[in-house]
Order: structure tokens, then C-alpha cells, then sequence
């Protein structure tokens, strides 16, 4: 008699999960666009039907891509700063040192939305999760910045947001996780200068 396969198993993920599995995957990897549905269906190992039924659309499967994407993110950003650091001022700067932990990642790649959009024409979902995504990370450098008592939030957080693109940019592109200590040499500098009495 076969095993009956535990409710976490890979044979037991939906057919939804396992095409979110996919598309993230191959997505991240190799370019929203450069990567064709067929793909993504032969790597989840379902019938093209069960895509267009979950998903309606490879747009919709980027969408849904691209979610899950700020879900992660988001959910580690404010996991780990909870975390690691007592005050705003040190969660400021300790956002580089998160944000930092994807740069040893052999399958690290840059940041996902910067990639999707670089990639997909304007209008759609690429460009509105991105969108979603890029609010997210100003309204969290900003109300960091107001919660440290910055003179000037919203310049703080636009240095910030700015520095937080860059280390994500170099230790890609540059394949130096090093970027990340220097990111935080230069936010902490920053946080310091626009927190001083």
C-alpha cells in the first residue's frame, strides 16, 4: 500500500502553489518576459487549462508573482527589525543590514521589481505591483524617520530609499555582498547628521 503523502509534501501543494512555485522561480531567475507559460506549466507539471483557471492570464501570474515578492519582503523586512534593533534610528540603518542577508544568496539576483520592470511595458500589473512595492519602501524609510525624530523625514527618507536601491543594484551587479557594509556606513552617517539636536 503507498505512503500517503503528508499535507506539506510537494504532491500534496496545490495545483495554484506549485505554479507560483514555478513562475517564481523561473521569473526571478531568467525575466518575466523571456520566460513563456509553457515553461512555467512544464515546471509545475500541470495542464495549461489549470494556469488560465487559477490565474486567468500570464499577467495575472506575474501579479500574483510579484506579491507573493512584497509579501516576503515586507514579512522579513518587519520580522527581523522587531528583531534586532530596540530603537527607529538603529532600524533605519539596520534596514541595510536585512535587506543585506538575500546578498549571499547564490541565487540572488537583484531586486525583483527593478528586474519586472526594466523588462515589462509600461501599464499593467508589473507596473502597478511595482508601484505597490516602491510606496511600501518610502513609507518605510519615512515613518522610521519620523519615528527617530528627524529634522527632515522625508529628505532623510529619500537618501535613504536611494542608498537602499544602490547596495541592492551593486551587490548584484557587482557580485560583492560587501555592499551591504557599506550601506550601513553611509546610512548610519545620514540618520546621525538628520537626528542631531
Amino acid at each position: 500500500m503507498p505512503k500517503k503523502a503528508s499535507a506539506g509534501s510537494p504532491s500534496r501543494a496545490s495545483a495554484r502553489e506549485r505554479l507560483l512555485a514555478a513562475a517564481s522561480e523561473l521569473f526571478y531567475a531568467e525575466g518575466v518576459t523571456s520566460v513563456g507559460i509553457d515553461r512555467v506549466i512544464e515546471k509545475a507539471g500541470v495542464a495549461k487549462a489549470t494556469l488560465y483557471n487559477a490565474f486567468g492570464s500570464k499577467d495575472e501570474l506575474i501579479r500574483a508573482y510579484l506579491q507573493a515578492r512584497h509579501a516576503a519582503t515586507r514579512e522579513r523586512m518587519t520580522r527581523e527589525l522587531a528583531a534586532r534593533y530596540a530603537t527607529p534610528a538603529e532600524r533605519l540603518v539596520g534596514v541595510f543590514e536585512v535587506q543585506g542577508l538575500s546578498f549571499t544568496d547564490p541565487a540572488f539576483r537583484g531586486c525583483a521589481f527593478v528586474s519586472a520592470s526594466a523588462e515589462a511595458r509600461p501599464g499593467g500589473a508589473v507596473e502597478e505591483e511595482s508601484g505597490t512595492y516602491r510606496t511600501w519602501v518610502h513609507e518605510l524609510f519615512h515613518d522610521l524617520a519620523v519615528e527617530a525624530g528627524a529634522k527632515d523625514p522625508k529628505a532623510l527618507a529619500q537618501q535613504l530609499v536611494l542608498l537602499y536601491d544602490g547596495a541592492g543594484i551593486g551587490a548584484w551587479m557587482d557580485r560583492d555582498p560587501s555592499a551591504e557594509d557599506a550601506a550601513k556606513a553611509v546610512a548610519a552617517t545620514l540618520v546621525r547628521a538628520a537626528t542631531a539636536p
